[in-house]
């Protein structure tokens, strides 16, 4: 690669470190190498290593929560709170695990996480009130659902996808009878 690299080659390559070996990996000199440029590509595009970071967790916040949101509302023939069950239990989700690691100890993560958190709970607590649920059951159901997600994103044992949909249709039926 030449140093030519854009704030995007930077932030996607910074989301496979992170994914993959954690926070502590954020560093410009490691994904400078990995990149193959100089350190000075990297101050091109971020002021400091917290501009990085902040640019991590807003691409974080695009991929995990409003590309979800967007690509369940464009599909208007699926049943959305079913797609998002598909969708994010069928996700790999290193990421997640690895940005709520960095949550407990970067206050920057720390917010990154809670404003997501709300996000995704608000838009579930929306798609179940659609569902016909009162707002204060719909409220009550996504917290539980998205606790089940958090679980589920931070176990390390999966099912096997022969078993995960059987768990998903239950789930759904929970929550929205």
């Amino acid at each position: 690669m030449t140093d030519q690299l854009s704030a995007d080659d930077w932030i996607n390559e910074g989301l496979r470190a992170l994914a993959k070996s954690g926070f502590t990996a954020l560093k410009a000199d490691p994904l400078a190498k990995r990149l193959g440029v100089s350190r000075g590509s990297f101050y091109w595009h971020f002021a400091d290593l917290s501009a990085f970071h902040a640019a991590i967790l807003k691409r974080w916040r695009e991929i995990a929560a409003e590309q979800i949101i967007a690509d369940i509302e464009a599909d208007r023939e699926a049943e959305p709170l079913r797609s998002l069950l598909r969708r994010t239990f069928g996700a790999k989700l290193n990421l997640e695990r690895a940005v709520r690691n960095w949550a407990a100890f970067d206050a920057g993560a720390q917010a990154a996480v809670r404003a997501i958190d709300r996000r995704r709970l608000d838009y579930i607590e929306g798609l179940l009130v659609t569902h016909g649920l009162s707002g204060t059951t719909a409220r009550a159901r996504a917290q539980i659902l998205y606790w089940t997600f958090l679980g589920f994103a931070l176990a390390d044992n999966r099912p096997p996808e022969a078993r995960l949909q059987p768990l998903l249709d239950e789930l759904l039926r929970m929550v929205s009878q």
